[in-house]
């Protein structure tokens, strides 16, 4: 079960996504009086929009027209630059639409074998992913002091380190952070693109957060809008590939299994290759994408729905920041814890200062890790279930999800 579960966590559901929804499932909906007249205008916009005017049909496997186009629009919108829908692909989440990004790029043996700097922490499903792919971890050190910021350093001693091991040729970076909850401010951004830039490494950007910001003088700043309000040496040239998900905090359709990546920058011929291997899933579960259509363009001011729809919304991100300053505060009170606080997404990421007296039942026991032990205890003597930090080992230090 992911613990990135909104409605797991008694979070309520968007009533206008679900209302639309349940029209394009059962289009005799539509004759109902009890429901907005906006639900109805939409859903049958959508019904128009789907193969024989019905969710049941296939579509093309990069994803419904009207719905990459209704994505573009968002993001030229967010950003003030101009996206295309031939830009966007639609995929079953956007842990999908990661692995096929990594997958393109996979390949060579021993030490020409593709490598992908990843933060570490980082999103506990990254690691089978990346192993899945066939390409070399190369974690670089997130800055706990600094609230899990990215440090250039860290990422110029991560790459040098490895070398010898791989041929590194993309940087992974969640923004918002997960599982740190840190956000990246314009200056840190540019640093990033200004190190792929220079070691030539493509950039896969998860920001499926980028609706949950709560933090204290921050706000979400895409990648790509930085990017293209930089000189034309980087505007023009990096490469870069967006992720954003249906399950993102304030709408939270995770069982929906929809998200998308907008690629820019890239080669025709390679572009062709991410629209190919999509072929591979047929088609993205409709519902979801029409879901993603809901997402991205919600109901507006003066529509019947838009009330309601900003109620819900303002509340899960006020009820997501107010949970996420109370547990800090909680953590931070219990002796041998401390957490850094979160600036955005859903989690906090503590860190353990254990006795020496775990660490050595943990070699005694052969247990991987110290923190691994301690969720073990915490689970038998306190009926507790919590996961432990880092996975595969990257680091020494102790921390829980």
């Amino acid at each position: 079960v992911s613990s990135g579960d909104t409605h797991r966590a008694v979070l309520k559901p968007v009533s206008f996504l679900r209302q639309v929804l349940a029209v394009c499932v059962y289009p005799e909906l539509l004759e109902d009086k009890s429901l907005p007249l906006d639900v109805k205008i939409r859903a049958q916009k959508l019904l128009e929009a789907c193969d024989g005017g019905s969710v049941g049909s296939y579509t093309a496997s990069s994803g419904l027209s009207h719905v990459r186009q209704s994505i573009a629009e968002f993001i030229t919108k967010r950003d003030g630059i101009p996206s295309f829908a031939e830009n966007i692909f639609i995929c079953a989440g956007s842990q999908r639409a990661i692995m096929i990004a990594v997958k393109l790029l996979a390949s060579g043996e021993g030490t020409t074998r593709t490598g992908v700097l990843i933060p570490a922490p980082c999103p506990h499903t990254l690691y089978p992913l990346l192993d899945e792919a066939d390409v070399v971890l190369v974690p670089y050190q997130l800055m706990e002091e600094k609230g899990w910021a990215v440090e250039l350093d860290k990422l110029h001693q991560a790459l040098q380190a490895n070398r010898r091991n791989c041929e590194p040729r993309a940087i992974y970076i969640s923004n918002p952070g997960n599982p740190t909850g840190h956000v990246q401010d314009r200056k840190s951004i540019e640093e990033v693109i200004q190190f792929a830039a220079a070691e030539r490494l493509i950039l896969l950007v998860d920001e499926v957060y980028q609706d949950s910001v709560y933090g204290k003088d921050r706000e979400f700043i895409s990648y790509k809008k930085v990017l293209f309000e930089m000189d034309k040496e980087y505007a023009e040239t990096v490469e870069l590939v967006s992720f954003h998900s249906l399950s993102s905090a304030c709408v939270g359709e995770c069982g929906m299994r929809a998200g998308y990546m907008e690629v820019v920058n890239m080669d025709p011929e390679v572009m062709y290759y991410f629209d190919n291997t999509l072929c591979g899933d047929i088609s993205t579960p409709v519902t979801g994408q029409l879901a993603l259509d809901l997402m991205v363009i919600p109901p507006q001011p003066g529509d019947p729905s838009y009330d309601t729809y900003i109620q819900e919304t303002l509340f899960t991100l006020a009820t997501l920041s107010h949970n996420a300053k109370r547990v800090q505060e909680f953590l931070n009170k219990l002796p041998g814890v401390s957490c850094q606080p979160a600036m955005g997404g859903i989690y906090l990421f503590p860190r353990l200062h254990l006795p020496c007296g775990i660490k050595e039942q943990a070699k005694v026991g052969n247990v991987p890790k110290n923190d691994v032990l301690y969720c073990q205890k915490l689970l038998e003597e306190e009926g507790v279930l919590a996961g432990a930090g880092q996975y595969g080992g990257i680091t020494d230090s102790c921390h829980l999800r």
